[in-house]
């Protein structure tokens, strides 16, 4: 099996294609769609960082805004209230890639700056194309999702995927974003 080298931030990599990656989601929200909001003191945050990484994860994802369906959007610095101070905290620790979930411009370039390796854009690009800006200019790594929401669909499913991650992959170059940056995640929706 051929392995790629995924370019990350801060002189960073990772090696795809020969063994799984785990990647554990650390949802620093009141209303997560996966844990009910149990990680949103930065102490609880790290101290579930450090079970995941123990128990194999090489990735952690920070987020600061609630997927699920009918959740509400928070104010900017509401999300970099809660992802920001973990963040921080991760990179001092230096046992995990850290990915920020966001689809911020703003909030994506002070996570890296803050020690994010990865942005994890849920939105595609689609909707703060600057996110690709800030990947360009940092290196980070860059996963561009698939999402169906808030817009109209095509009726076939990969079809539909195709179409959007093409119009997202054409966002992320047209900023100047290197293949080797990117990830394509299917997503859900």
């Amino acid at each position: 099996m051929t392995t790629r080298r995924w370019q990350l931030a801060h002189g960073r990599h990772l090696d795809l294609g020969g063994k799984a990656v785990i990647v554990g989601i650390l949802n620093v929200t009141p209303d997560s769609f996966s844990d009910g909001g149990l990680f949103v003191a930065p102490e609880q945050a790290m101290a579930q960082a450090r079970r995941m990484v123990e128990e194999g994860a090489s990735v952690i994802d920070v987020g600061g805004e609630s997927t699920r369906p009918g959740a509400s959007p928070v104010a900017v610095e509401e999300e970099h209230a809660r992802v920001l101070p973990v963040i921080e905290a991760l990179a001092r620790l230096g046992k995990a890639l850290i990915s920020v979930d966001s689809y911020r411009e703003d909030t994506a370039r002070l996570a890296v700056a803050a020690g994010a390796h990865i942005v994890n854009d849920v939105w595609g690009l689609q909707r703060e194309p600057g996110v690709a800006r800030v990947a360009a200019e940092t290196g980070a790594g860059l996963v561009i999702m698939h999402t169906g929401r808030d817009r109209q669909k095509l009726p076939d499913v990969i079809e539909d995927q195709f179409s959007f991650l093409r119009k997202s992959l054409e966002i992320a170059r047209q900023n100047g974003v290197a293949d080797d940056q990117i990830v394509l995640d299917p997503g859900f929706g």
